[in-house]
């Protein structure tokens, strides 16, 4: 619950990882609807859980090599403000799956399976929907589970 200033000279970050080394950081301090003046209420755990989710999927994308990307807005744009975070969505777009399906390799039904059960438990109903969509679309069927 701190923030983090890479270099002195910087504003704050999210969090930072490097491509190269395979190590990465985030903080949760600025997730935090406190951080802001704001109260926290009934669903301070949800909004804390999914801003943390961005922040990991997008510094472990990093890790694993991945790039801010230019091609689509989703999870591995770069953000300056809570307001651009929010915005942008849990998953990777189609050429950054790809990348990382290329790079580690894994097999994209199977994650969505299990991308489906933790936004289910997580209660990430928005995220649930879509990663099913996805699997009916690449299934051509309603067999998702």
């Amino acid at each position: 619950m701190e923030d983090l200033y890479p270099n002195p000279s910087w504003n704050f970050v999210f969090g930072q990882a490097s491509l190269r080394d395979r190590i990465g950081v985030f903080s949760f301090v600025r997730y935090d609807p406190a951080f802001y003046g704001e109260r926290q209420g009934e669903d301070y755990q949800e909004i804390l859980l999914r801003r943390s989710c961005k922040a990991l999927v997008h510094e472990v994308g990093h890790m694993f090599g991945l790039k801010h990307c230019i091609f689509f807005s989703w999870s591995m744009n770069g953000s300056n403000h809570l307001l651009e975070s929010d915005a942008r969505p849990l998953s990777l777009c189609p050429v950054c799956l790809h990348k990382l399906q290329s790079s580690i390799g894994f097999d994209v039904v199977d994650r969505y399976r299990k991308l489906l059960l933790f936004y289910q438990k997580a209660g990430f109903d928005r995220e649930a929907r879509w990663v099913s969509n996805r699997l009916r679309r690449i299934l051509g069927d309603d067999n998702e589970r």
